[in-house]
């Protein structure tokens, strides 16, 4: 065996003289023709900041009869080896805060996940969010955003427990992986001792800040990716959010949020190949019976799935601004739909139909285009069209809302206030908007039978509604009772199942010839 070495050799030699050790063992597997013996080792002398890496290779020489011969070379990469690990030091430290970061701490996760202390039943990963932190950037600059997320950090440090990890794992938001030993009590327990670290305010420049956080929780199953792990207690930072309290993280919650990704996905390619339908309900005349026109609501018949409610699915539009398309196709298709009822009647029928607006679309769609574009392609007038916005729309930006109303009342068209009593609105806006119809939300209407104060809300309502000169329609209306009385207190007109539940298309008009009079029946 030859030796050519390019640094120290004492612990190669020494090894190797021994007849023991990491060394002599690897030249007895490649001189004994052991399967799987390699010709490269990588080997560590000495521990700590004195420790030395080498790198030996083996490269066979011509034998001398029957004596096997090579070449050994023993690189001294302890130079390299520290400049990778300063290298690698650096990628996984916040050069913010100082403390680990993203990546770094996946690595805690992970090495949590392998490792758990006898004293621990499991570990749960905390995800910290702080609030407001953009508006705080914005309006006092970046270098005191800085400063406070520097002070944000220490604050967390005083919070947590020996042996508690923290990372800063993006611009305004840490992680920590937190050991359980009595179980997810301890996890709340480091939130709440978080919560408590930050309740005194934040001194930055001359200014006090009070900042608060979300957190969220997620706990380590077995054989759990950290990063899924990490997304889940992310996940519950939104709950949190929403809340305003520390969440933990729930399976069922987050398959929740997975089924309304998809159907938003779904709902997409729906509409643009218009596998959606209209269903009309009827809005009947309380006094004579006979049907003052249909509301217009969308439906969505899956293929896969089934029928999927309007609950489901319209907060998913509005969500995903898909609501735009949505109700733009339902203007159309309401318009389309009462146009063709006329050319079947063969005259113009004494009854409108009702067509729902979101917020969403009052605040970001050109309403009265939409809904002239309508009213131009069927050839319709827009006294034929009521306008249904809900009380919390209204409220949300009144301002724009009487835009939008003065404009579509320039349209002869008719404007609602659905689900009345529900969004807290001040009575100024019922005497400054002009609103024809004031529909009583079903909450009201269907306690009426049995609740005193619900028939004083609705009388109320009615008396109200009277003084400012608008109609009124009850929803919810599922007895006979319900009807008669409703029409005795003065409502003008209700919608239930009493009457009819949501009709198909080819529904409709028959069932508004079977509520005429005999007198007026006769002409078809």
């Amino acid at each position: 065996m030859a030796i050519s070495t390019a640094g120290t050799l004492e612990a190669v030699s020494a090894q190797c003289l021994a007849g023991e050790g990491l060394v002599y063992r690897h030249l007895a597997a490649w001189f004994g023709d052991d399967e799987g013996a390699k010709s490269d080792l990588d080997m560590r002398d000495g521990s700590g900041v004195a420790a030395r890496f080498y790198q030996l290779k083996l490269a066979p020489l011509p034998s001398n009869g029957e004596c096997r011969r090579a070449l050994l070379s023993v690189v001294d990469r302890t130079a390299e080896e520290q400049a990778e690990r300063t290298l690698r030091a650096e990628m996984l430290r916040d050069s913010l805060t100082g403390l680990p970061n993203r990546l770094a701490f996946t690595e805690v996760v992970e090495a949590a996940a392998r490792e758990t202390p006898p004293d621990c039943v499991g570990h749960a990963v905390l995800v910290v969010d702080m609030l407001r932190f953009s508006r705080i950037n914005e309006s006092m600059g970046s270098l005191a955003g800085d400063e406070l997320l520097i002070t944000f950090a220490r604050r967390l440090i005083s919070a947590l427990r020996a042996g508690d990890s923290l990372a800063r794992t993006g611009g305004n938001e840490f992680g920590i992986v937190v050991a359980l030993r009595r179980g997810t009590g301890d996890a709340l327990k480091a939130a709440t001792r978080i919560q408590d670290a930050m309740h005194a305010p934040f001194r930055l420049s001359e200014l006090e800040i009070k900042v608060d956080c979300a957190i969220g929780l997620a706990l380590m199953q077995p054989d759990q990716d950290a990063e899924e792990l990490f997304r889940n207690a992310q996940f519950a930072v939104k709950q949190a959010k929403a809340s305003g309290r520390p969440e933990v993280y729930e399976p069922k919650e987050a398959s929740l949020a997975r089924r309304r990704f998809s159907i938003e996905t779904e709902l997409r390619r729906a509409i643009e190949s218009d596998q959606l339908a209209m269903s009309y309900q009827p809005l009947v005349n309380l006094k004579t019976g006979e049907v003052s026109g249909f509301e217009a609501l969308a439906r969505w018949n899956h293929p896969d799935r089934g029928e999927i409610s309007p609950t489901e699915f319209i907060p998913v539009a509005e969500e995903s601004g898909l609501i735009l398309h949505l109700g733009r196709w339902a203007m159309n298709k309401a318009t389309e739909t009462l146009a063709g009822w006329d050319a079947e009647a063969r005259e113009r029928l004494p009854f409108n139909i009702a067509v729902n607006l979101s917020a969403i679309q009052i605040a970001r769609d050109d309403i009265t285009e939409m809904v002239g574009g309508a009213l131009r392609a069927s050839g319709l007038t827009g006294d034929r069209l009521t306008l249904e916005l809900t009380e919390s729309a209204i409220v949300q930006d009144p301002r724009r809302a009487t835009r939008v109303f003065d404009k579509l009342k320039a349209l002869d068209a008719r404007v609602a206030m659905d689900d009345f009593g529900t969004g807290y609105s001040s009575l100024a806006y019922l005497q400054r908007l002009p609103i024809d119809v004031l529909k009583i939300d079903r909450s009201f209407v269907s306690g009426m039978m049995t609740d005193p104060d619900s028939v004083a809300i609705v009388r109320a309502v009615l008396s109200l509604a009277e003084a400012l000169g608008m109609s009124t329609t009850a929803e919810g209306v599922e007895s006979r009772e319900l009807a008669t009385t409703l029409a005795a207190l003065g409502c003008v007109s209700g919608q239930g199942y009493f009457f009819a539940r949501p009709l198909e298309q080819a529904e409709a008009l028959p069932f508004w010839l079977s509520r005429l009079r005999p007198a007026a029946s006769k002409r078809y």
